[in-house]
């Protein structure tokens, strides 16, 4: 029998386990490195500089061209145009920290997603050591891990945060209250943006200290403070007339970011804001791809809610939480991340 249908397009998607791990042996060798220091470089030329047998470098070629990650021309090898740049503008090494955050905390849990999505429950937490039904309290056990943890989250944030920077006004801000702002990476970001901030830090005990650290080697502990808490039971810190909440929604169900929000909003002086800055999916459901690829670390691990939600869910909870004049502002980067803002009433 002679099959009808054109599966080519499944191809990425039925070896897309094996794509990823072509990327992470190239980031692992320093493959773009290479090449980018020594020039377009033949087959033989790789095998020598990576020290790979002959064979390794014609596949470990192979893969990464015919993924679009390398051109070759006259027999010779470079990165294409965005790997080179990623280089060149200090980005790459932020990805190479996600990649080995995918590689070492997220690729295992993975294949728990259809078992995930059988029970409602992250079942990819077996792959994780200790004990405790969320990702956060099995990572306080193991400091290997949580440091990975961290220094992948910090990547992310700061390949996603020009959208949280640049498009959102703080003309009329003086002080933020950031929200479960783990080691800072924001916080610190938004302070060197925005000289005329005073930023809190609102976190658990583990990750104000790392916070207390960074702001300390960036130089701003005059205008940064930590508060430690419990964002859910302990009173969120007044004085501020903007709370930011990044990256914290897709971790929680909707009753828990409603409760933040509503937290939020009783903190906040008459004409106080709210912004909320993460991942969104479309309103349509169907897509972007990011967020629907990213939900199966959602699914498999952080805690049993976890999902990246639609903007139009985002924006109810903040009307139910009594938020007015709500917003979006999307980000132009390649990642689906943006900024929501609501405002409550004056007096």
């Amino acid at each position: 029998m002679t099959p009808r249908a054109d599966l080519g397009p499944l191809v990425p998607v039925l070896f897309g386990f094996a794509a990823f791990q072509q990327l992470r042996a190239a980031a692992e060798l320093q493959l773009f490195e290479y090449l980018v220091q020594n020039g377009p470089s033949t087959t033989e030329q790789v095998a020598d500089g990576l020290r790979l047998p002959l064979k390794s470098a014609r596949k470990l070629l192979l893969g990464t061209t015919a993924l679009g990650l390398t051109e070759r021309a006259d027999d010779r090898y470079a990165p294409t145009g965005a790997l080179r740049d990623a280089i060149d503008d200090g980005t790459w090494p932020l990805i190479r920290n996600i990649v080995d955050f995918q590689h070492r905390l997220s690729y295992l849990p993975a294949k728990e997603y259809a078992e995930s999505l059988r029970t409602g429950k992250n079942e990819g937490l077996r792959h994780l050591p200790g004990t405790g039904a969320d990702m956060y309290t099995r990572l306080e056990q193991s400091p290997d891990l949580e440091n990975l943890f961290f220094r992948g989250m910090h990547s992310w944030s700061e390949l996603t945060n020009p959208v949280l920077l640049h498009g959102v006004d703080y003309a009329g801000v003086r002080s933020v209250l950031d929200v479960g702002g783990g080691d800072a990476v924001n916080a610190i970001a938004l302070a060197k943006a925005h000289p005329h901030l005073r930023i809190t830090v609102f976190d658990l005990e583990g990750a104000v200290e790392v916070a207390r650290d960074n702001i300390a080697a960036a130089g701003l502990a005059d205008r940064l403070d930590v508060v430690v808490g419990d964002m859910f039971a302990d009173p969120m810190p007044d004085g501020h007339d903007l709370v930011l909440f990044a990256h914290q929604f897709v971790i929680w169900s909707p009753e828990q970011n409603q409760a933040l929000l509503k937290r939020a909003y009783d903190a906040l002086p008459p004409g106080g804001r709210v912004a909320v800055f993460n991942a969104f999916a479309d309103d349509d459901g169907r897509g972007p791809l990011y967020a629907a690829l990213d939900n199966v670390y959602f699914t498999t691990l952080p805690c049993e809610d976890s999902t990246i939600y639609e903007w139009r869910e985002h924006e109810e909870w903040l009307t139910s939480a009594g938020f007015t004049d709500v917003r979006r502002v999307r980000g132009s980067g390649w990642t689906p991340h943006g900024v929501l803002l609501g405002s409550k009433p004056d007096a």
